[in-house]
């Protein structure tokens, strides 16, 4: 689990990010899907990145550290250290329809810049509401990710606000979707920051690919 997390920078393009050697996990997903509210509930710390209940809050790119509690092979590490680390990511949210055209096209850029040009990014969560059917604007930033390599994962956020038939229902319907255009679908995860719902598993696969990292 991650044990400790702490706000480092917000940088309004990549080249500006922190210079590290640590693996690095972004989240991003339309405006006021729940970026913020998911690290939150991810670091255990629900005033770590700073939420808002309008959309287009979060402009620039904001790097977290985080320490993962040691695996059971290894010894536990000073207190002062904690276990193995590396970064959240907060990214822009994408389709912010009151910004103007040259705010959207600078953020375009921005996250871009940041998919393509981060060689620390580990892995980029797509995060989806899960009340909604497909948007186009998702599944063209879904698939622009898949065109340019960028490893990805997408997570649907707000799975307390449904009943769990029609979660499922929604989340097999989002899947069949994106069936229709690619073979094989990347991991897929169902969360809410209310409930703590799907956050085991979601840190347990970035714990994994740490470990894969090491290998």
């Amino acid at each position: 689990m991650i044990i400790s997390a702490q706000y480092i920078i917000s940088s309004p393009d990549v080249k500006d990010c922190p210079r590290t050697d640590k693996p690095e996990y972004a989240f991003i997903g339309r405006s006021n899907v729940g970026k913020s509210s998911l690290i939150n509930m991810l670091c255990h710390n629900p005033k770590l990145a700073k939420t808002s209940q309008k959309p287009g809050k979060t402009l620039l790119i904001n790097h977290f550290r985080i320490e993962f509690s040691p695996s059971s092979a290894e010894a536990a590490p000073p207190a002062s250290t904690g276990g193995r680390s590396g970064y959240l990511v907060d990214l822009p949210g994408y389709g912010y329809a009151q910004a103007g055209q040259k705010q959207r096209e600078a953020l375009r850029r921005m996250i871009e810049r940041y998919c393509l040009l981060r060689e620390e990014l580990v892995c980029l969560f797509v995060l989806i509401d899960c009340r909604h059917e497909a948007q186009k604007i998702d599944l063209e930033f879904i698939n622009w990710l898949g065109e340019n390599g960028v490893p990805f994962a997408i997570v649907f956020t707000k799975g307390d606000k449904l009943g769990k038939m029609r979660l499922a229902e929604n989340v097999e319907a989002y899947k069949k979707r994106l069936l229709e255009e690619w073979e094989e679908l990347p991991p897929v995860f169902v969360t809410s920051s209310e409930t703590k719902l799907g956050g085991e598993e979601l840190t347990a696969y970035i714990e994994g690919l740490n470990e894969e990292l090491k290998s």
